[in-house]
């Protein structure tokens, strides 16, 4: 027992470390899977120990507690909104009323996340309490959610009696397109944008969900700071990095108007470079004597202000509402648009979501409509400007049969999606293969939707596992497709077999089943046949695999389609063990962007090579990057990585490198 008690110490020290490099330094010291590894060692010891958990250990993360409802919680002093300024006039307006008190002074400039105010209180350095900003003075106790947030510490660096702290808590851009990716996918109603997503996830009344869905968060506030002996603005954001938080970076010290309303006006034009919401600046008074000096109005602090971005709508025209089909059967209505500019691309269709969504904003074939892209990633028609109608609009109807196969088409009840009945739908088929042939998936390169409807359309194919058996002569006769595309085909189908459990699970497409958790199975069984026998128990009791997961892994891996599927992939001889990499992990936690052209490796070599020895392919730059691996004619992504500071290395050096 001695031994477990210090072993339950030592994995959460690590784990806790892990966390502190991860989201505090951005210097990942550990891979996922070394993570996951000692969290599920460390959730074993403590389930065999009960009594020996503590509220700081790294397992209180998981999730899992469900509310019955919130309780109320009272702040100790209250959490004021901020007046909002929209032009530069409101800004010199604001800079005059504070120089009417003192002549000489500097300003905190920080961006202003598009999340939810969360207030966090410690007692002796422990984390005890989360809440919600509610009307100021109350608001409502989300504890056991914000224990789930990986960038919260659950014990400060240094032990204070008491600490009260004030900030955001978002959704990630990234996580906010995978979850409404997932939601549509289940029939589900998307988020408008992150702010909501973040803030209905930390009101879950399961943990679990809210522990799921990513969020991340930025101290900014230390209520009664000038008890701790803290002076100004700038101390207190040095002192929350000292205790563990993240505090956001990206905040300047101006003591003329003018030069915080030209940075306010560049910045509105670099709010897309961010890899999460923000939709202004928050201009705050320095020193806390001045602050004290110019007191508040019954709502607001006179020290500080808060500039909003204009919002970045543009108008367009709906030509068209066309429907696809996606591989669980929902039938998804999208908006063929004219063609316009908007967050830095040309967008020419938007998802309406489902047909409650159009009817609730009305929207008409022929309508001109505001645009914007939600989150800064998904294009969505804001609403339509009726004043503009010239009588010729269509009111659009869900049909009653599926465009692609004619089958009959319902709602479920409780459901805001239309389904296509029939599981052998040719769109469902289709984007089934395209799913198991993507990048996260088997990775088959050269297999893009154009060829697997040329394959299907001749017959080749009916599933992803007659993949396995075409030909060299039965692929040559596919138009644009010639002998050196059909041996590069054939070779990367062949080398697919070898890709692992983990990306086969995910490949699969089961319902709530994406790629974390593919990884997840294949990591806790080791091989397909271990996975198939495990029983509904011993998948709930797996951290990552909720009730829902585990219910529709029994319900998939039940039928006799799946059966008869999994003994094709058998005979073709696909590798259904979890893949371990003979390679050394030297890039062991570090993620790696490739850009540009490369001489001597494909694009998919190079990165399942970063992935081999142990690191992250990343696609996109930021500051977790480690290096980026630049080729001929690379563009942005190497401005970023230039911008950011970080490490650039030509083809040669890499090789060096390994």
């Amino acid at each position: 027992m001695q031994d477990e008690f210090e072993r339950i110490a030592t994995l959460r020290k690590e784990l806790e470390d892990a966390n502190k490099q991860y989201y505090v330094l951005d210097q990942p010291r550990i891979t996922d899977a070394e993570y996951d590894a000692f969290m599920r060692e460390l959730l074993d010891l403590e389930a065999k120990h009960p009594s020996w958990v503590t509220p700081d250990s790294p397992t209180q993360r998981v999730g899992g507690e469900v509310a019955k409802e919130y309780t109320k919680v009272r702040h100790l002093e209250p959490l004021l909104s901020l007046d909002n300024a929209f032009s530069p006039g409101d800004l010199r307006e604001f800079d005059r009323r504070v120089r009417q008190v003192a002549a000489s002074v500097d300003y905190v400039v920080e961006l202003k996340i598009d999340g939810l105010t969360v207030a966090l209180t410690y007692e002796e350095g422990l984390m005890v309490r989360g809440a919600t900003r509610g009307d100021g003075s109350v608001g409502e106790d989300i504890t056991a959610n914000v224990k789930t947030v990986g960038s919260i510490p659950l014990r400060l660096n240094h032990t204070v009696p008491k600490l009260s702290v004030r900030g955001e808590g978002y959704m990630p851009k990234a996580s906010f397109a995978r979850l409404n990716r997932e939601r549509e996918e289940d029939g589900m109603p998307t988020f408008a944008n992150p702010r909501n997503a973040a803030a209905g996830s930390l009101r879950q009344l399961n943990s679990r969900i809210t522990a799921e869905r990513k969020l991340e968060y930025f101290a900014y506030q230390v209520l009664a700071a000038k008890e701790l002996g803290l002076h100004n603005q700038t101390e207190v954001l040095t002192y929350l990095k000292q205790q563990g938080f993240v505090v956001n970076p990206e905040y300047k010290v101006f003591s003329d108007i003018e030069e915080i309303i030209a940075y306010c006006e560049g910045m509105a034009s670099e709010r897309h470079r961010f890899s999460y919401d923000i939709d202004g600046l928050v201009i705050k008074v320095n020193e806390f004597a001045l602050q004290e000096e110019l007191g508040f109005t019954a709502k607001s602090p006179r020290w500080a202000i808060s500039y909003k971005f204009p919002a970045e709508q543009v108008e367009t025209v709906v030509e068209d509402i066309i429907i696809r089909v996606g591989r669980t059967g929902v039938l998804t209505p999208t908006a063929v648009l004219q063609p316009v500019l908007v967050a830095g691309s040309t967008v020419s269709r938007a998802t309406l979501h489902n047909l409650d969504n159009i009817r609730e904003k009305d929207i008409h074939i022929g309508d001109h409509v505001l645009l914007h892209k939600a989150g800064d990633v998904i294009p969505e028609v804001v609403r339509v400007l009726p004043e503009k109608r010239t009588g010729e609009e269509k009111v659009f109807e869900m049909p009653n049969l599926c465009p692609e196969c004619q089958s009959p088409v319902n709602q479920e009840e409780g459901e805001v999606a239309y389904r296509c009945q029939s599981i052998t739908c040719p769109a469902r088929q289709r984007e089934g293969i395209i799913h198991f042939v993507s990048r996260d998936a088997m990775a088959i390169d050269g297999l893009g939707p154009a060829v697997i409807q040329q394959l299907l359309d001749a017959g080749l194919i009916k599933d992803a596992a007659d993949l396995y058996s075409l030909t060299f002569e039965e692929l040559t006769p596919i138009e644009r497709m010639g002998k050196k595309s059909a041996e590069n085909l054939l070779k990367a189908i062949q080398e697919s077999k070898e890709r692992g459990l983990a990306p086969l699970i995910f490949s699969l497409g089961i319902h709530h089943v994406g790629e974390k958790a593919g990884k997840v199975l294949a990591q806790t069984f080791g091989s397909m046949d271990q996975l198939l026998m495990a029983t509904l128990e011993e998948l709930q009791a797996i951290p990552d695999v909720g009730p829902t997961m585990a219910a529709s892994l029994m319900q998939f891996f039940g039928l006799e389609s799946t059966a008869r599927f999994l003994a094709k992939l058998r005979e073709a001889g696909v590798n259904m063990t979890a893949a371990e990499s003979s390679k050394p992990q030297i890039f062991a936690g570090k993620s790696i962007v490739v850009t540009g052209s490369l001489e001597h490796w494909e694009r998919r070599e190079i990165e399942t090579l970063i992935e081999e020895c142990g690191g992250k392919a990343a696609s996109s730059v930021s500051k977790k990057t480690a290096f980026v691996v630049a080729g001929e004619k690379a563009g942005s992504k190497l401005v970023k990585a230039q911008g950011l500071g970080i490490p650039i290395l030509t083809e040669e050096e890499f090789e060096q490198l390994l």
